[in-house]
């Protein structure tokens, strides 16, 4: 391409929208890029301030967080790139908190709190903050953090119990109520959460950096008002939801008409041992989307049900990775598609079921059977499912060495799948998170636990034309006589699969060991679990280990089709098994 062609391209496309009338004006394309970037950068600062004031690793390591914009129509019009799982799921979070608190009952200076899965939230860790923003005393919007909190109570440290049945197991859950109003604490709110959380000081910490966060969002977006004009602010604010509309509706009309139908599963709910299908029909007619989950199974008893917010969001998850990268993230670009999800099924379960897991492990296997489905009609854009599991490692103890009681929410990369044009990913947080692991300084000077190995599985990545991403492998021996571990995991028994001739990625695993035995086994040999990756408080000792095993990413084409050149670099990084190389 001759210089410049790559730009005269770009302002081509661009002007293609800009002489369309919207809401009876002609659309300022010029204005509306710069707040679009200046609305993304302030979700952005948001996070990092979230970040950098937080106490615990999920936040100040993991990252394990989004934030964004609301206009004063209470649609998302900004986010940050932190958490996929949390994007597509706050719009109906924020306006399920605005029909329990109206607007009418907010004032400057509020600050709401929510994590209820079933009042639209998507699992019990998962709290939202959202906070008015007001200019002039007039209403315009809302600035949003939604973050993982570490521990919130419930039957397991952590708050992830593999065999829970039921959400009341699953720690507290708040309601939308006010935790500051009018710049000031709200007491009872605050005693309440922290009296009910093993680590209320750490908790106390994370409240505050999402607060922080919050103000943060307020200040700069006063700010934006001040320097455009309210009138110019809201014009643009509904310009972008329109112009982010147009855009995924001219991708749709890309992909070719028709039906096209998936299906994959969990392998069990931790409290029973059978698999539970999700399955999707997708409806493509023009530029609309209708994602039909009616053919999949039931809620199940235990703890992997998803609620609406986490099949909303991963449906969305899945599209958006699928279509232009430049699309604004916001309510806009989710209006041309639309989920149909009946009450009781396992991606829209009814109250009280246990969902810890639905947001965690269900929304990537939801994500992926719509990637499966719309690889049938665009398979030049899909790619084969990443290792579909977080490996949750929770466990709670007091650390000797500080005489605190110490809580970790951890989780492990696994290998991507492999695309049309490239590699899977080695390592990665799966397609529902952008999450960093604890680095092992950390987590050995945080937690009592000694790291004795840490690194990729060779092969464990599916074979193909490109090769699925390597998952990866630790061992930790314990530190503490008084140790409950619980973990939530899949893909264990189903393995990832390939895609256009690709082959499976490798299964992962959690393996326990004694200190007076030589062999690791199963939590099922162990401890006499139902599951091996979905089990509850075990209690570890000094010098016994666990071993977790993450699963390897699907590949993608025939693995004849791989060239030399690949194959040679896959033998000389060590990437690949002996009898894979040949």
């Amino acid at each position: 391409m001759v210089p410049g062609a790559k730009i005269q391209t770009q302002c081509k496309k661009l002007s293609a929208y800009q002489g369309m009338a919207l809401g009876g004006a002609i659309m300022n394309l010029v204005d509306m890029n710069i707040v679009d970037r200046r609305l993304k950068s302030i979700a952005e600062e948001m996070g990092i301030v979230l970040m950098k004031t937080s106490y615990s690793t999920i936040f100040n390591e993991g990252r394990d967080f989004t934030c964004g914009v609301a206009d004063d129509s209470c649609e998302l019009v900004a986010s940050a790139d932190f958490q996929p799982a949390q994007v597509g799921g706050m719009p109906l979070v924020v306006a399920s908190i605005i029909k329990e608190i109206s607007l009418s009952e907010m004032d400057e200076g509020d600050v709401i709190i929510h994590n209820d899965p079933f009042r639209g939230g998507m699992h019990t860790p998962e709290h939202t903050l959202i906070k008015p923003i007001f200019f002039e005393g007039e209403f315009f919007g809302f600035s949003v953090a939604i973050g993982h909190i570490a521990e919130v109570g419930g039957m397991v440290p952590g708050g992830f119990p593999g065999e829970a049945t039921e959400v009341y197991q699953e720690g507290l859950r708040v309601p939308p109520v006010k935790i500051q109003e009018k710049g000031r604490d709200v007491e009872p709110v605050w005693k309440i959460m922290l009296a009910n959380h093993r680590t209320p000081r750490q908790n106390h910490g994370d409240f505050r950096a999402l607060i922080s966060a919050v103000n943060r969002g307020e200040s700069r977006i006063i700010d934006l008002i001040r320097e455009y004009g309210p009138d110019q602010y809201r014009e643009i604010c509904n310009d972008l939801k329109d112009y982010a509309e147009r855009r995924m509706r001219a991708e749709i009309t890309s992909i070719p008409d028709g039906i096209y139908s998936f299906e994959d599963y969990m392998e069990d709910d931790g409290v029973t041992d059978q698999a539970y299908k999700i399955a999707v029909d997708l409806y493509v007619s023009q530029d609309k989307i209708v994602a039909d989950f009616s053919r999949t199974d039931d809620q199940s008893p235990g703890p992997i049900n998803a609620v609406l917010s986490v099949a909303w969001s991963a449906t969305y998850n899945a599209i958006l990775h699928l279509t232009d990268p430049q699309i604004p993230r916001n309510s806009g670009a989710f209006r041309p598609i639309k989920i149909v999800a009946p009450p009781g099924k396992l991606v829209n379960a009814d109250f009280p079921a246990a969902c810890v897991g639905g947001n965690t492990e269900t929304h990537i296997r939801i994500c992926h059977t719509v990637v499966g489905a719309l690889a049938q009609a665009i398979p030049e854009r899909a790619f084969a499912p990443d290792g579909g599991t977080h490996s949750n490692f929770l466990f709670g103890a007091t650390d000797e060495r500080t005489g605190n009681y110490a809580v970790c929410y951890d989780f492990t990369g696994a290998g991507w799948g492999g695309r049309p044009v490239a590699d899977g990913h080695n390592a990665t947080n799966c397609v529902n998170g952008n999450s960093r692991m604890n680095p092992v300084e950390v987590f050995e000077t945080r937690f009592p636990w000694r790291i004795e190995s840490f690194g990729l599985i060779p092969g464990s990545g599916g074979d193909g034309e490109y090769r699925g991403g390597l998952g990866m492998k630790k061992v930790l021996t314990c530190l503490s006589d008084h140790m409950e571990v619980s973990f939530m995991s899949d893909r264990q028994k189903i393995a990832p699969w390939g895609i256009q001739g690709g082959g499976k990625g490798q299964n992962g695993s959690v393996l326990i060991r004694r200190k007076s035995s030589q062999d690791f086994v199963t939590a099922c040999e162990d401890s006499n679990k139902t599951s091996a990756s979905k089990f509850n408080r075990i209690g570890f000792r000094k010098g016994d280990q666990i071993s977790i095993s993450s699963p390897g990413g699907g590949g993608y084409g025939d693995p004849k089709d791989r060239s030399a050149e690949r194959r040679a670099r896959d033998q000389d990084e060590g990437w690949v098994s002996v009898h894979q190389t040949s």
